[in-house]
């Protein structure tokens, strides 16, 4: 009964306006996380800092739960990397934080980093399939995009229409729109294309500079690109 009120009363809220509805969400057990994970080492200590990363990528493909697990390295400042992970709902993603290889990876981590792990954890809002991984020539691009918070719903639309565009765009292998589910004027954008061609190309897209104007008036930081390699 305590549950059931509790549930109404939350219901409620959301219709009032209270709380935004997508928070409703977070806590819950069914939707897929993403987590995204900016790494930094040393650049004298990079060939250990993969090593140590892709065991853990490799352990972690194997967990209960586990949809996907890449590993990518920033082109022109390849000691600085990203994990790309998604999870079948938020009891999986837990209980990998409580692993043998995420504990293993943080300590290996934590003796060569240059700034400490940044892991973000987010909600899909403008999804395609799984999809493919990086292989190849394929470039992969991660932004952070910071609308402020009044503007929220804005960047949301805008953010939306970029990813459709992006998917239907010459030489997409896959893109992604996800919502962090701490500050929901924050979303992540992970694109990968074929090769740097077929990147720089959507990066001239009309599309892609209608997002960049809407963007401008709104956004809350610095437009945060960054290029990556699989590793």
């Amino acid at each position: 009964m305590a549950f059931a009120w509790v549930f109404v009363v939350a219901l409620a809220m959301v219709a009032l306006g209270v709380v935004d509805a997508r928070a409703q969400v977070l806590p819950g057990v069914d939707a897929v996380i993403y987590a995204v994970t900016y790494v930094e080492v040393m650049p004298t200590s990079r060939a250990d800092g993969v090593a140590a990363l892709r065991r853990y990528r490799d352990a972690t493909r194997g967990e209960e739960g586990n949809l996907r697990c890449e590993l990518a390295s920033r082109l022109g400042q390849p000691h600085q990397l990203v994990i790309l992970e998604a999870w079948k709902d938020q009891k999986a993603f837990e209980a990998h934080g409580k692993s043998p290889s995420a504990a293993q990876m943080r300590e290996r981590i934590q003796a060569i980093r240059n700034a400490p792990l940044d892991e973000r954890v987010h909600l899909g809002v403008s999804l395609g399939p799984l999809g493919p991984g990086a292989t190849g020539d394929a470039v992969v691009v991660v932004t952070h995009v910071d609308v402020i918070p009044p503007r929220k719903e804005d960047g949301l639309a805008a953010v939306k229409a970029l990813g459709e565009a992006g998917r239907a765009s010459a030489g997409n292998v896959r893109f992604e729109v996800v919502q962090q589910t701490n500050r929901p004027n924050h979303f992540t954008v992970v694109e990968i294309w074929k090769d740097a061609s077929a990147a720089e190309a959507h990066s001239m897209a009309e599309a892609t500079r209608r997002f960049r104007d809407a963007l401008g008036p709104i956004s809350g930081a610095l437009y945060d690109e960054r290029l990556f390699k699989a590793e």
